[in-house]
């Protein structure tokens, strides 16, 4: 009678056997894969975040390695260091494939490229000039600027000799801001491989040695799945959002919103359109080195153009207008590197319709504040009736085919004109007029 008591532990015991060995025992495709991440466009705290989730992703799926397929001309110092503390912090080999043919990785993606464990050039692409450039606005003074290059020259030595790779290069890619090929980079011992592409990349790493803080590891990288990481349509907005020329057309469309509806109370759809765009342009200077002048002189553009429609200054401040916005324009974005630039084929267009729209919405506003009501008993005084009996004072009027009571201020017969200037409850008060108008 001792079996029936003992069989369902000894079951018990053979499930949690089992489940142990399926958690314990890696899937069929770990180890076998490769994640791979691509990214083209400036370096900023999106690409900061979208890498940092590609490497968890790798993690968490076992890749063998994460493999960063990489186009950028630079970007923002404290998202390249993000990048690269992610990077020396993986527990897996990470590696920097700069490509495609016609991309290059260069100012903070020179840095990205030399912190990967492996880094490898497409054929027909650049890597290089890696010189610090002026993020707060105008020139540096020369203090400083030896300041922030000493401390550029020493982060990207300590990448390339923690990498094995060139040391007096990576020198010179920040002090002289020297670029070279990808023959020029392998030659140099800049990077590691060329590859034709992602696939001749993958059978080139195979059986490479890769020394990690815990280890060496030998990737068998031939033949293994490729699991891509997309950017996920959330980043790509906020990727977007942060290219200077989006947030330039973003704040001009909320300050001319908001200052509609203001000038237009009830309108609504200006009102939320401009709301929302000014939050995302904040959002988007967030990335941005903004230079606050520049917002206050385009404002100030801006309220000049819907001065202009209600002060009578003969085209000065529209002139004033045009000029402030293009002030602004300039102004608005510090920083010497050319992708953080608003292009000239945006501010002239926008600059221009910004114009147009201020002079003629809110135009449209303050004449429709001004014109006199049409309705209510406000819309009765200035209208013009026809006496209907002897009105001396008191009698009958027909105005806009109503009879009213009327008082006038002089005699009138049946058959006169009488202009209303003003009412008083059910009574119009009216004074000969010329006849006009319909009765």
């Amino acid at each position: 009678m001792s079996l029936p008591s003992t069989f369902p532990v000894r079951r018990l015991a053979v499930v949690l056997l089992l489940t142990l060995l399926i958690l314990t025992i890696p899937p069929a495709w770990a180890g076998s894969s490769v994640a791979v991440a691509t990214y083209e466009g400036v370096i900023n705290p999106v690409t900061a975040e979208y890498l940092h989730d590609a490497l968890a992703f790798a993690e968490t799926v076992g890749a063998q390695a994460l493999v960063v397929q990489l186009d950028t001309p630079g970007g923002l110092d404290t998202s390249m260091r993000l990048i690269i503390k992610d990077f020396t912090g993986s527990s897996l080999p990470v590696v920097v494939y700069v490509s495609p043919s016609g991309g290059r990785a260069a100012s903070a993606g020179v840095f990205i490229t030399l912190a990967a464990h492996l880094a490898a050039m497409a054929p027909g692409t650049n890597i290089g000039a890696a010189h610090p450039v002026a993020m707060g606005g105008g020139e540096m003074d020369k203090t400083m600027k030896e300041k922030v290059e000493n401390d550029s020259v020493a982060y990207i030595k300590s990448l390339a000799e923690q990498r094995g790779r060139n040391v007096a290069w990576a020198e010179d890619a920040v002090r002289k801001s020297v670029s070279v090929t990808e023959k020029e980079a392998l030659k140099l011992k800049i990077i590691d491989l060329i590859a034709e592409d992602l696939n001749g990349l993958l059978e080139t790493l195979d059986g490479r040695t890769v020394v990690m803080g815990t280890g060496s590891i030998v990737l068998k990288t031939k033949g293994v799945a490729i699991r891509e990481f997309p950017m996920g349509w959330r980043l790509e907005m906020l990727k977007a959002l942060s290219d200077p020329n989006i947030a330039y057309v973003l704040m001009t469309i909320g300050m001319i919103g908001l200052l509609a509806e203001l000038y237009n109370p009830g309108a609504i759809l200006p009102g939320i359109v401009g709301a929302i765009s000014l939050i995302l342009a904040f959002y988007s200077f967030q990335s941005l080195p903004v230079n606050y002048a520049g917002v206050l002189l385009f404002l100030l553009g801006v309220v000049l153009f819907i001065l202009e429609v209600s002060v009578t200054s003969y085209g000065l401040l529209a002139i004033g207008g045009v000029i402030s916005m293009l002030l602004g324009s300039l102004m608005l974005i510090k920083g010497e590197a050319p992708f953080l630039q608003i292009s000239w084929t945006v501010i002239l267009p926008v600059v221009a319709l910004a114009a147009g729209f201020s002079l003629f919405v809110v135009g449209m506003g303050i004449r429709a504040m001004r014109r006199r009501p049409l309705t209510g008993s406000e819309g009765m005084v200035g209208l013009v009736g026809v006496a209907k009996t002897n009105l001396a004072p008191q009698g009958k009027i027909l105005v806009r085919g109503e009879l009213w009571d009327a008082i006038s201020e002089q005699p009138l017969q049946p058959g006169d004109h009488a202009e209303v200037t003003r009412i008083e409850g059910l009574k119009l008060y009216v004074k000969p007029a010329p006849p006009k108008g319909d009765a």
